[in-house]
């Protein structure tokens, strides 16, 4: 028999607050099922869109290349593993080819987390950039290089550059499906088109990359975004 002074006893109120957190917590992990983008323990999946746990997620796959391999894989993501190469402050021990991917001249070897920092641009920032502002697709995206071994501005002295072990790459300028072409260099400064849309993939690319250093920066970045996953910081966006 359900008591009638239900509420008034300290164990009424107790099994009532159980249940209901019980039904919460029910409710919750079901609502994470369907939607693993947000739960901090569910493998990550490319193909997810990005949630509250994403950029954690992301963060943590800096230094773990197994790790970062692994979302390639669970996300069917058209890659190659190349042996490592090099030596010393330059040794590279994570080469990752996306295979898919419109680069150009080439695609070059960089680390599997710049890989996926590369892809989530495309997919979340250039293309519906390129389709907002023209019309038109990203059919490649020119580069100036990911390796290189090299201190940082070629100094002699100082800090190795994250080009030394290719976490990081060189974006000079972008070509659409249409024909239309963007030049960091010759586009960034003024009101037009493109302008806009350089600006705007250089804003959305800080959601993706731990550094990202443009015009704005300096002139020693006048014609390149320069693009990288260094471990050091959470993000730095000029």
């Amino acid at each position: 028999m359900i008591s009638r002074r239900i509420g008034r006893f300290a164990g009424d109120r107790r099994l009532a607050l159980l249940l209901i957190a019980a039904g919460l917590l029910l409710t919750g992990r079901v609502w994470l099922a369907e939607h693993p983008e947000h739960d901090p323990w569910a493998p990550l999946d490319l193909r997810d869109p990005p949630g509250w746990a994403t950029e954690t997620k992301l963060i943590a796959l800096r230094e773990d290349a197994p790790a970062c391999r692994a979302v390639l894989e669970r996300s069917a993501i058209a890659h190659d593993v190349l042996e490592p190469a090099g030596e010393g402050a330059c040794r590279r021990e994570d080469r990752t080819r996306l295979t898919d991917y419109p680069l150009s001249p080439n695609t070059p070897p960089v680390t599997c987390p710049a890989s996926i920092a590369l892809l989530l641009w495309e997919r979340d920032v250039l293309k519906p950039t390129a389709h907002d502002i023209f019309g038109s697709e990203i059919a490649r995206i020119e580069h100036l290089g990911a390796y290189s071994c090299r201190r940082l501005y070629g100094r002699d002295s100082g800090a190795w550059s994250e080009h030394a072990t290719a976490n990081a790459i060189d974006v000079a300028g972008f070509v659409l499906a249409d024909g239309t072409r963007i030049s960091v260099l010759r586009d960034w400064s003024g009101e037009g088109d493109k302008a806009q849309f350089l600006r705007t993939v250089r804003d959305g690319a800080c959601s993706s990359f731990a550094t990202v250093l443009s015009p704005d920066y300096n002139a020693a970045h006048a014609d390149h975004f320069h693009l990288d996953m260094s471990p050091r910081w959470r993000g730095v966006c000029r």
